[in-house]
């Protein structure tokens, strides 16, 4: 198969991308994310025929945030668009006349990531997805693994703290609580309340108050040594590394991939990770060690996933 469109849907646009087989994006387009779920249906319709335009395009492959069902058709749920059992395949393949492909955001953006970016001559890897939430993928033997049901690596939501932090999921204590953008800045805003003193120039980025703490904020402060700042990254990073090292113990990836807007700052965030990976990976002095390697593709992972997984039909 050649050129197939890759959808990545995010909370605000829409992106729709042309992809030929080397994973190189030769066309895109982005259009708003509209309120409603039907809307948003025909967005996508709207984005894959614009993007088309001057392209032989054979199938369109689409990453949405929720659970994908096992024949990759169903959105069974998918909180942020209330999209409930949506037959999403089935309707976008009527209005843009082309085979459809639905897949799980994260689980299209790990697969970017193994073929055309850092899983690279990797058969075994975990992806992880550090954002607003903890989202993640696994290829183990050179294969996308969903489960049974389609709706497997849901990490975000393994219950780290028994009773822990309520999780928009509904449970508590889920990782993604202790390990996200979301919980990096609790874990900042906390310390600086504590300890106002440890945070001034964190304090000054934003408006003077605990509250006024950004995610952009501590990535500044922390470069810039911030005492608050670089300890809720430690702090981020050992409920990350820690988390991998169980998945080690599940799974014995040759890689781990951590991808997401946290994974852009680099060894400022991967290092740590890896300390933390390392300290507590079970029989770890005596045993191989999985690499934590930074995501390649950024933003651009899930659209290329998606297609290339239309591609492999």
């Amino acid at each position: 198969m050649g050129l197939t469109i890759g959808v990545d849907i995010g909370g605000t646009k829409i992106a729709a991308g042309v992809v030929d087989e080397e994973g190189t994006i030769l066309a895109t387009c982005k259009v708003p994310t509209p309120p409603t779920p039907e809307g948003v249906i025909d967005a996508i319709a709207d984005a894959v025929r614009t993007v088309s335009e001057g392209f032989e395009v054979e199938a369109v492959g689409i990453g949405a945030a929720g659970y994908v069902d096992d024949k990759r058709a169903t959105v069974l749920f998918a909180p942020n668009i209330n999209w409930r059992h949506e037959a999403l395949k089935d309707k976008v393949e009527q209005r843009v006349g082309l085979p459809v492909v639905v897949e799980n955001d994260a689980n299209a953006a790990a697969w970017g990531e193994y073929r055309f970016g850092a899983g690279q001559g990797h058969d075994d890897v975990i992806c992880i997805t550090l954002g607003t939430g903890l989202g993640g993928g696994i290829i183990i033997g050179n294969k996308l693994r969903r489960g049974r049901f389609g709706v497997a690596a849901e990490f975000g939501h393994i219950r780290v703290v028994p009773d822990g932090l309520l999780c928009g999921c509904g449970s508590q204590g889920c990782w993604e609580q202790y390990a996200s953008g979301r919980a990096l800045v609790r874990y900042a805003r906390q310390r600086a309340q504590a300890t106002p003193g440890n945070a001034e120039f964190l304090l000054g980025l934003g408006d003077g108050t605990p509250e006024g703490i950004e995610g952009k904020h501590i990535s500044l402060a922390a470069r810039q040594g911030d005492p608050v700042a670089v300890d809720s990254f430690r702090e981020l990073a050992r409920w990350v590394g820690s988390g991998l090292a169980d998945l080690a113990s599940l799974f014995d990836p040759s890689a781990f991939i951590v991808g997401g807007g946290l994974s852009d700052e680099g060894d400022l965030v991967l290092d740590p990770i890896r300390k933390s990976f390392r300290r507590w990976l079970v029989g770890g002095q005596w045993r191989p060690h999985a690499q934590v390697l930074a995501a390649q593709l950024g933003g651009k992972a899930g659209l290329v996933g998606a297609a290339d997984l239309a591609r492999q039909g």
